[in-house]
């Protein structure tokens, strides 16, 4: 077996608490199939009952994190990164520094309020990057797909199932790994395991880590 191979099967179908940025150097080259990930949007968030994101006030993370991403992923794949719009410029200066190319754009409708100022704001986003030229899928899904809200229950920016499921099935080869270095409280890596997906996920706060170890072996 290979170097490569024994280090992903000690860590396929994991979730580290670790920082990404020291967690991904433990990764080959070209070791994943396919990167779902949900970072910090750098807007300082907090929820009604004060629940925040860790490194969502600066930016520090954002060039080194999607370069790393870039590395491990394997060649001719791709990678969904949700993002904040207010930082929109910074996501797209890391994605193209790093070599990714923005080869779609997903929205994700609310039927409620994030948020109300200048706007209702009632919505989600994320960008589909592409690393080399990968395949068109066989069936392409489209890029508007309606949002169930999950009561953000396990996390304060947690994200539905039914969003997550398609961009796997589509996405990441049949028998490919996901990787998200964001994990949360692991909805990436649950609709991973859902559709018979390896996973590898990595979280920076031990609360959320230890929700997601809890739903991953459930």
């Amino acid at each position: 077996m290979s170097e490569r191979n024994t280090v992903m099967n000690i860590l396929t179908n994991t979730i580290l608490n670790a920082d990404c940025i020291k967690a991904l150097p433990m990764l080959h080259d070209r070791s994943v199939d396919f990167v779902l990930t949900d970072p910090p949007y750098i807007t300082r968030y907090k929820s009604r009952d004060g629940r925040t994101v860790p490194n969502d006030d600066n930016d520090a993370w954002l060039k080194p994190a999607f370069a790393e991403m870039h590395r491990v992923l394997a060649n001719d794949s791709f990678c969904v990164s949700f993002y904040g719009w207010p930082q929109a410029d910074k996501f797209m200066q890391a994605y193209r520094t790093a070599g990714f190319r923005v080869v779609g754009h997903l929205m994700f409708p609310k039927t409620y309020a994030s948020s109300t100022r200048f706007l209702r704001y009632q919505h989600e986003a994320a960008h589909l990057l592409a690393k080399g030229n990968p395949r068109q899928p066989e069936n392409p899904i489209g890029d508007v797909i309606p949002w169930k809200y999950t009561g953000n229950k396990l996390h304060p920016t947690q994200k539905p199932l039914s969003v997550l499921l398609p961009l796997v099935e589509t996405f990441c080869p049949a028998q490919g790994t996901v990787l998200d270095p964001f994990s949360g409280s692991g909805s990436s890596l649950v609709a991973a395991k859902t559709l018979g997906r390896s996973y590898l996920g990595i979280e920076l706060d031990a609360k959320y880590h230890a929700i997601a170890q809890r739903r991953l072996a459930a």
